[in-house]
């Protein structure tokens, strides 16, 4: 039997190491009013699996996604799945430029099945039989 689960702290999603890779994101819900060294803002809590490049496999349960186009764009899909390449969009003068995912390819999106796939007998090899 599996022991109950602790409280998460979330993982750090270090975004400059994954810039460019193909990532799955599962979309949890959005969460409002967290205090934070920068003031009161909202987040989007998500898992996310990257699918490519230096760090393909790696995971990160129970993160929190604060940049503001990254939230509008995963937002829209709470209790689902989003693919897409992390990027960043063009800088406005005075401002960094906005991390954003963008629309994945034909290739990208055969990949993210893949993924999906392997992740749900991943989930059915945990669950119990009963």
């Amino acid at each position: 039997m599996k022991a109950p689960s602790t409280p998460s702290s979330g993982e750090k999603l270090d975004l400059n190491a994954i810039n460019g890779a193909l990532l799955h994101i599962t979309v949890h819900e959005l969460v409002k009013g967290i205090d934070t060294s920068f003031g009161v803002t909202n987040a989007v809590r998500v898992d996310v699996a990257v699918l490519d490049g230096d760090h393909k496999g790696d995971t990160y349960d129970d993160t929190l996604i604060f940049p503001r186009v990254l939230q509008s764009q995963l937002s829209q899909d709470i209790g689902d799945s989003v693919l897409g390449r992390l990027g960043k969009g063009e800088a406005k003068p005075g401002k960094s430029a906005p991390w954003l995912l963008q629309a994945p390819s034909a290739a990208d999106v055969k990949i993210g099945e893949k993924y999906e796939a392997y992740a749900a007998t991943q989930k059915a090899s945990q669950e119990e039989p009963f």
